[in-house]
């Protein structure tokens, strides 16, 4: 199974969303990194026929997307970035509305329905309304949707945009689960979304692809680059104006300022630190880093 993206471009008026993004993916979860407006969305998008490129194309195991037609939309799942629910309507209602849009019998539906809301933890709320769920439960009701159908391709945009730290993690774990046998491309800009259950990292910046690999060869690309500098707590300050800065710890003796440097602090005491996709998001993308 492969999603096959040849030289696509995107313009909005004078402004290039994307330029010329090439890329193959196969079974697995791949993470879209960077800062808004680095065309992540406008990327998901077009591979979900929401938005009509510029020029390029799309392939599915080596067919394009346009000649497929409604056979691709069939085997795709969409999970928007903005929550377009209808908050009257209660959650059972939705999603039997959603599988009809797909194209699914009644019983088809039904048969799936109850797998997914097990799936995403949200039998017991199958009745209540949508207006009436938390930020978290609105996004789990948006990705069982967005499995209806039992797609092969699925695209997660911002999935855990506006959630608290436990809600994230719930939902990091649930995209997990249901990667199985799936191409699933994720866009976030929270770099702890994706660090541990990608098997691959995109970053883009300005429509641009500036990097991709795993998770671990991307953060052994700094090797010999980041550095913890041990320093009295009023030194922070200096620090800051000569180096890129990643995490600061402090006790009650001493910070621990973490940077990204391609010479060591020879000024102050340091040790080696293992670099992390943070770190690498910083390098890429300096003051953006969340």
């Amino acid at each position: 199974m492969i999603l096959e993206i040849k030289n696509l471009n995107k313009m909005y008026g004078k402004v290039q969303a994307l330029n010329d993004f090439s890329y193959r993916f196969t079974e697995g979860v791949y993470g879209l990194l960077g800062p808004n407006g680095a065309g992540k969305s406008t990327l998901m998008n077009i591979i979900a026929d929401n938005l009509k490129e510029s020029s390029g194309e799309i392939l599915f195991n080596e067919v394009n997307i346009k000649t497929l037609g409604s056979n691709f939309r069939k085997i795709l799942g969409y999970m928007p970035q903005q929550q377009g629910l209808y908050h009257n309507m209660t959650l059972n209602r939705f999603l039997y509305y959603m599988a009809s849009l797909k194209g699914m019998t009644k019983s088809e539906a039904e048969e799936q329905i109850d797998q997914i809301l097990h799936l995403v933890n949200l039998e017991a709320h199958a009745n209540k309304p949508l207006g009436s769920f938390s930020g978290g439960m609105k996004q789990r009701a948006l990705i069982a949707q967005a499995l209806l159908g039992n797609p092969k391709i699925l695209l997660l945009d911002e999935p855990t945009a506006g959630l608290d730290p436990k809600e994230r993690i719930r939902i990091r774990n649930l995209i997990a689960k249901i990667s199985f046998e799936k191409i699933v491309i994720l866009a976030t800009h929270i770099v702890s979304d994706i660090e541990f259950i990608a098997k691959e990292v995109l970053f883009l910046n300005k429509g641009n692809l500036i990097d991709f690999g795993s998770p671990q060869v991307l953060c052994e690309k700094l090797s010999n680059m980041v550095y913890e500098i041990i320093s009295a707590h009023d030194g922070v300050t200096d620090i800051a104006k000569d180096y890129r800065i990643s995490n600061i710890f402090k006790d009650d003796k001493y910070a621990y300022i973490k940077v990204i440097t391609t010479k060591p602090p020879f000024e102050y005491k340091y040790r080696e630190a293992k670099p992390n996709l943070e770190d690498v998001y910083l390098y890429y993308f300096d003051e953006d880093v969340l």
